[in-house]
């Protein structure tokens, strides 16, 4: 039986994720190389986006969030 949780997790393009957490471009990239925001995905060889499941997980604790603790199969 395959997993429910992946089924539905759309992937947020930079614009909406920017919006959604209020973070500037600089901090965010800053921030994933911190390991302290989720990685990017990508889509196609110029075109990247990030899982809506793990933004979600940073915006429901971003002071503690870690890469480490939220890794996706």
């Amino acid at each position: 039986m395959p997993m429910q949780t992946d089924q539905h997790d759309r992937i947020l393009r930079i614009k909406t994720v920017l919006e959604r957490t209020g973070l500037s471009r600089s901090t965010m990239y800053r921030k994933m190389q911190n390991g302290t925001f989720p990685k990017n995905v990508q889509i196609s060889e110029r075109c990247a986006g990030w899982r809506e499941s793990a933004v979600s997980d940073w915006l429901r604790n971003p002071m503690f969030y870690s890469v480490d603790d939220h890794r996706s199969g």
